[in-house]
């Protein structure tokens, strides 16, 4: 086997350390990140440019983007969700799919990863990791240095090309055993566990879960608005999202190509609306509370709405800026 080795990188301390502790044998080894449209809660490793810290350490790093095909994983998952809307199992089979294609291309002759045995209930238990083994066709050539003493021993390590003794049995949700060891490699930059795949998030699986259900064609912009705004369902049919400051304005303002219809108050300072899909006049009265409802308007007060129509049509409505909390959480995705 050739001394080179591709490391999946997700930018967090135990991916930084499987790596540290590989090229420590004078491997080399070159990491690949795998990003998706369902990106990451902005808190985690994958909210980071994973290259600012393999520069500071010293390898390089591959962005591998997957489209279309993870959208349609995520909606039908072989191996099923965890807590929420995360197929974790089928996830890891398909960045390990990306993996071994680098692998080949760059003739390396293994993968390693920052797993650890128990860290995560769906995919690092003992017999999950042995089934993604198994599945991905990668069984023996996938190293997990930081719990390797805890599995059996891959083939670099039976060829002798990692020695197994410099390899640790680490288990469990803990980091202090991590923390410890990044000292000993001189890794001081690296990004806090909290957080994680916005999969794992259940305010967001719940719109994701909405979305699919209504929209199973749900265009990719669809999914990134997301993240944005609050989300209310209005019918079957139709979904409005309510920008909550300025800056969520700006974000929504740069989506109103791919909605029915925009709206605002015009006389007060406003939430930009965005409709999706087609809507009664009624509905359309209920839209323009909404946003009468989250804008400056006084409560009870009279505000002007105008709609802006996918077809270059405008409307505007005046409608009471009164919405009860109880109608508002009974619409509310």
């Amino acid at each position: 086997m050739k001394r080179r080795a591709v490391a999946l990188l997700s930018g967090g301390l135990d991916s930084l350390l499987a790596v540290k502790i590989i090229m420590a044998q004078g491997i080399e080894v070159r990491a690949l990140t795998c990003m998706t449209h369902f990106g990451c809660d902005g808190h985690s490793s994958c909210g980071h440019d994973p290259r600012e810290f393999a520069d500071d350490l010293g390898f390089h790093v591959k962005l591998y983007h997957l489209g279309e095909e993870y959208v349609e994983m995520v909606k039908k998952p072989r191996f099923g969700y965890g807590k929420h809307m995360n197929p974790c199992l089928d996830c890891r089979l398909m960045m390990l799919a990306a993996a071994r294609e680098y692998m080949e291309a760059i003739d390396a002759s293994f993968i390693i990863t920052g797993e650890v045995v128990g860290q995560r209930p769906m995919s690092q238990r003992r017999d999950a990791l042995a089934m993604i083994d198994r599945e991905s066709g990668l069984k023996g050539l996938i190293l997990r240095p930081l719990s390797a003493k805890l599995l059996p021993p891959t083939i670099p390590e039976m060829e002798g090309i990692v020695d197994r003794e410099k390899l640790y049995a680490i288990k469990g949700r803990s980091r202090k055993v991590q923390m410890e060891l990044a000292k000993q490699f001189g890794i001081t930059k690296y990004p806090s566990p909290a957080g994680g795949c916005l999969l794992t998030d259940s305010r967001y699986s719940e719109k994701l879960r909405d979305l699919f259900h209504y929209v199973p064609d749900a265009r990719v912009e669809e999914i990134h608005l997301l993240t944005t705004g609050r989300h209310f369902r209005i019918s079957e049919q139709c979904k409005i999202i309510v920008g909550r400051d300025q800056a969520e304005n700006e974000v929504l303002s740069r989506y109103t190509g791919i909605c029915t219809a925009s709206c605002a108050v015009t006389d007060y300072p406003s939430p930009l609306t965005l409709v999706f899909g087609p809507t009664t006049p009624e509905e359309r009265k209920r839209i323009a509370e909404i946003t009468a409802r989250y804008s400056k308007a006084p409560w009870m007060a009279e505000a002007r709405v105008r709609f802006v129509y996918s077809t270059g049509e405008s409307e505007e409505l005046i409608v009471k800026a009164a919405v009860d909390a109880q109608t508002l959480d009974a619409l509310r995705i």
